[in-house]
């Protein structure tokens, strides 16, 4: 069941989608000094609004970017499409797996592995030959328009440094060992400004598998 849905979950969701073509628009004719260290915080910048947008359709697969359901999906479907060409419905369906079936043989983001053989098996779940043949396509057309090394420094890098996120942070810090309570989680120390540039508040992992239906931009409220 959802909670908290209202106009302000679609305005959010697009608040994100237009930071992050924004951001990326402008970097992709950024002048690059590699003496400059500003160009490694952009990096470290597109990394973040990236992970915005897979966070944004995370919120659509529960359904609270907004309470009507054409609109909610696509912003979902928008935001997969945009981060690597994922179909939301595939991710719908594995994620409410993990809500179902967590830490157990079930759930699809659970590896009792190490953190290197837990984070590849979690890259091969969820990405498929034909996603990386068409962005290489892709990647090969830009280059008529941009600069490659800008195409790799602030779209290819920020892409993949933010599965790096939203594994870590998300999937394995809240989920790798033992845990004694019922969502199998473990939850960030509160700390709203930590919380929120490491992955939009979902260290604070208890409490959005107590909560899925809260909306990431409200989770804080629940620690």
């Amino acid at each position: 069941m959802t909670k908290y849905v209202s106009n302000w979950g679609v305005v959010i969701a697009m608040l994100v989608i237009a930071s992050w073509a924004f951001s990326l628009g402008n970097l992709l004719i950024f002048t690059i000094t590699w003496s400059n260290p500003w160009v490694y915080v952009l990096v470290l910048l597109q990394m973040h609004l990236y992970t915005g947008l897979f966070i944004t359709a995370h919120d659509a697969m529960h359904g609270t970017v907004s309470s009507n359901k054409l609109i909610n999906n696509f912003i979902g479907g928008l935001c997969t499409l945009l981060y690597a060409l994922f179909p939301l419905s595939a991710l719908y369906q594995k994620h409410h797996e993990h809500h179902q079936h967590v830490h157990t043989d079930k759930d699809p983001d659970y590896n009792e592995g190490n953190f290197f053989t837990w984070y590849v098996n979690f890259v091969k779940t969820y990405i498929k030959w034909w996603q990386i043949l068409i962005l290489a396509i892709l990647f090969n057309l830009l280059k008529i328009w941009f600069s490659e090394s800008n195409l790799i420094l602030f779209w290819v890098l920020p892409s993949l440094l933010s599965t790096l996120q939203l594994f870590f942070f998300g999937t394995w810090m809240p989920h790798h060992g033992e845990h004694e309570n019922k969502h199998q989680s473990n939850t960030l120390q509160k700390n709203h400004f930590l919380a929120f540039i490491t992955c939009y508040f979902f260290g604070y992992h208890y409490e959005h598998h107590d909560s899925p239906g809260t909306p990431w931009w409200k989770l804080w409220r629940l620690k």
